[in-house]
């Protein structure tokens, strides 16, 4: 029996001028990363000497930008990593372009629109334009939402490998916020199958009751996005045969998000 050889990872480069830089790459290669790592691993991948990685280690661990999980073996994203990370998405230099393609969209669609990034297990809204019917949800930029129950957040898991998922969802119950939402795995996952075929998602009373939201995603460069625009509206103005109506206008919303996305310098640019 011929044996199969075993593949290695690519090597990540770790450099830099200075060891505030290279601690910076090193957190750009962790940062990349949709699963734990270990230090072991990490020699792997960087060809770094283990004493050196270790060191490197604790400095991001004691500024909060990566953190050890319960097995001492393993680590994953610091809180304080990722809260730079949405602060950067929530107050981006082009926030006034992507508020106007958003305020362009409300006056098309007549009903309050968002624009909405994955944090973690959550949803986050980035910036929101309230429509000025008077019978409305208000959710301010800032608010977060559940991934498994919201349109955005199943726009963003569907794009997961199942594994992706699976990992994603164990550190998150998938709590019942009325008697529609999603809390059996396997229907999830039919749920997702669905929406990754038909190109945009539902809300239909899942996280509140009497509201209905629709989302796609925001074309990427990237690949994976992790940018929606989505419309939100109570189920006697919105329906899920109405949604398709408005689906080429939320499409070109979307692109032309991802135009503005493309015109971003790379420091700047979101992913």
């Amino acid at each position: 029996m011929k044996a199969v050889p075993v593949q290695k990872p690519d090597i990540v480069e770790i450099n830099g001028d200075t060891p505030t830089l290279r601690l910076f790459s090193l957190l750009e290669a962790i940062a990349a990363k949709d699963q734990l790592f270990s230090l072991p691993s990490l020699v792997e991948e960087t060809a770094l000497p283990k004493p050196t990685l270790h060191r490197m280690l604790q400095q991001l661990e004691a500024a909060g930008l990566v953190q050890r999980q319960g097995d001492g073996r393993h680590y994953s994203t610091g809180l304080r990593l990722r809260r730079l990370a949405e602060n950067l998405l929530l107050n981006n230099t082009y926030h006034g372009a992507q508020h106007l393609v958003l305020r362009h969209l409300v006056d098309e669609l007549g009903e309050s629109c968002n624009i909405t990034a994955l944090a973690g297990s959550e949803v986050i809204y980035l910036d929101r334009v309230e429509t000025a019917a008077p019978l409305r949800f208000y959710l301010h930029p800032g608010s977060r939402v559940p991934a498994h129950c919201s349109a955005s957040g199943k726009m963003f898991l569907s794009q997961m490998s199942p594994a992706q998922r699976r990992r994603l969802l164990s550190h998150a119950p998938l709590t019942a916020y009325t008697g529609k939402t999603l809390t059996d795995p396997a229907r999830l996952e039919d749920e997702l199958k669905l929406v990754k075929t038909q190109g945009y998602a539902l809300d239909n009373e899942e996280f509140l009751p009497g509201l209905l939201c629709a989302a796609v995603l925001v074309p990427s460069s990237a690949g994976r996005s992790n940018l929606c625009v989505a419309v939100q509206a109570p189920i006697m103005r919105l329906t899920p045969d109405k949604v398709l109506a408005m689906l080429p206008s939320l499409q070109r919303a979307a692109q032309a998000l991802s135009h503005i996305e493309l015109q971003a310098p790379p420091d700047t640019a979101q992913g």
